[in-house]
């Protein structure tokens, strides 16, 4: 039984993911790990998802690790460290990979663990006021499990300054380097999202799902006669499936397509 989300299905085709131990604002212990793993690991199994909102109750997104659970970790071995890293990395990936476009809504803090959760996420809405922070180097750490996400998200060049500084920087200006799509109001956070959540939903189901794959297969890749052919391929088969014969069919005949049906 879920203790530390609270997952919802609104409609269908939309599930949302709340962060909810709103006390220790939403910060990571190996509970919520799992708990995230096991959720996204069910939701990409699902064929009729196309948009999932990650978010958190009370007044914080996620402050990065519960001190509970540091506290627990101080006493580990190298074992038992690797196995509890492990496991963070493997829930990040599982979202990562999550074939269902991910929203992440972002308010009050996000910090070190929480800024990986972040960056895993496709579109990323945060409010105004947002403290984002890579705190690891204060307590003698690394961020090295959310590195490579972080860094695919943010920028080698902002990430250097961040991972080593520890510095808090704001929502402004994560959008100035490229990590946050929106920054909005604290009062219009939820319009916002709603307002994405719906193109999503209106987009060629699995289009969306090949599009998001299609960035995170070509993003870094040399442009060689390989890539050039894999493209090529990735274009024709999409042309040729059902989903892109009706979804061309529908323009030219100016319908709807039937994805929107019902």
């Amino acid at each position: 039984m879920t203790t530390t989300l609270d997952i919802r299905r609104p409609s269908r085709f939309v599930a949302e993911v709340w962060l909810n131990r709103p006390d220790v604002r939403n910060a990571f212990n190996e509970g919520v790990i799992a708990e995230l793993h096991a959720a996204f690991t069910a939701f990409a199994a699902d064929a009729d998802l196309r948009a999932i909102v990650l978010g958190g109750h009370g007044k914080a997104f996620c402050a990065g690790a519960d001190l509970s659970w540091m506290r627990a970790m101080a006493g580990f071995d190298w074992e038992q460290n690797r196995a509890d890293a492990q496991a963070l990395a493997d829930m990040l990936w599982a979202v990562w990979r999550c074939p269902v476009p991910v929203v992440g809504r972002v308010h009050g803090d996000c910090y070190a663990g929480g800024v990986g959760l972040a960056a895993v996420c496709d579109v990323l809405v945060a409010a105004e006021g947002v403290n984002f922070c890579l705190s690891e180097a204060r307590l003698g750490l690394l961020p090295g499990t959310i590195s490579p996400y972080v860094i695919r998200a943010m920028g080698e060049q902002a990430s250097r300054r961040y991972f080593v500084t520890a510095e808090r920087f704001g929502a402004t200006q994560a959008a100035a380097m490229g990590f946050v799509h929106e920054v909005v109001a604290a009062e219009a956070l939820d319009a916002k999202v709603a307002e994405i959540v719906a193109t999503l939903v209106a987009n060629g189901p699995m289009a969306a799902r090949a599009c998001k794959k299609l960035v995170q297969d070509v993003a870094g890749l040399p442009l060689d006669s390989a890539l050039r052919d894999e493209t090529a391929r990735r274009i024709a088969d999409i042309r040729a499936s059902d989903e892109g014969r009706e979804g061309v069919q529908s323009f030219l005949n100016k319908r709807k397509p039937n994805w929107l049906e019902g």
